[in-house]
């Protein structure tokens, strides 16, 4: 059951990274510069956020441990970075600054070959089980955990994209794997009870 959980996860991070490798591939030279809802934020910085480093890839072999993870669910991992003071707030100016900043410095061309031989990256991955350990700034974590998070990620920035600039939904199971992730964020009471209208506590946003 683990190797297949990491083979359609897989398959799922590839169809969502070739969507955005494709779109890339047929906009007008005017389209990267569209503003984005994200405020300062256009396309190309969008891509530049979103695209995968090979360079960051490399870094995530070497950093696999010979023991058992804490962390071993998406929804954990965006716990921890989204709680008061964490990741998702303290660093959020400098994410988008860091967006805009490689935008400049990367062409479209160079953004949407990112996307196009992520999935190959992928692959080097392939003969490692979901539960395999990796040093990473939320703790030890599953590679399984980190591989549900960058479907989330790429699904979440996809929804960003088509509103700036139009296009085809994401795939069905990117939005149903998204949406399953964000649910399991908060309180499991406080979320039940604000999406059956029996409390007006504010439980959304869950992520930043």
């Amino acid at each position: 059951m683990m190797g297949h959980q990491n083979t359609a996860g897989a398959d799922l991070l590839t169809e969502l990274w070739q969507s955005w490798a494709q779109r890339g591939a047929a906009f007008a030279p005017a389209e990267w510069n569209t503003p984005t809802r994200l405020p300062g934020w256009s396309v190309q910085a969008l891509y530049a956020h979103v695209a995968p480093d090979p360079a960051l890839f490399a870094g995530l072999r070497g950093a696999i441990v010979e023991q058992p993870a804490a962390i071993t669910s998406g929804a954990e991992i965006l716990r921890i970075f989204n709680r008061p003071g964490g990741v998702a707030h303290v660093a959020a100016d400098a994410v988008a600054a860091q967006a805009r900043d490689s935008a400049d410095v990367t062409s479209p061309e160079e953004l949407v070959k990112r996307f196009a031989e992520g999935p190959a990256t992928v692959a080097q991955l392939g003969g490692f089980p979901d539960a395999t350990a990796v040093a990473h700034p939320a703790g030890l974590v599953t590679l399984g955990a980190l591989r549900d998070v960058a479907i989330m990620e790429a699904t979440v920035h996809l929804l960003d994209l088509i509103a700036a600039v139009g296009g085809p939904p994401p795939p069905a199971a990117a939005l149903a794997v998204t949406r399953d992730m964000l649910a399991d964020v908060p309180d499991p009471t406080a979320f039940i009870e604000a999406a059956a209208g029996r409390t007006q506590d504010a439980v959304l946003p869950v992520i930043r």
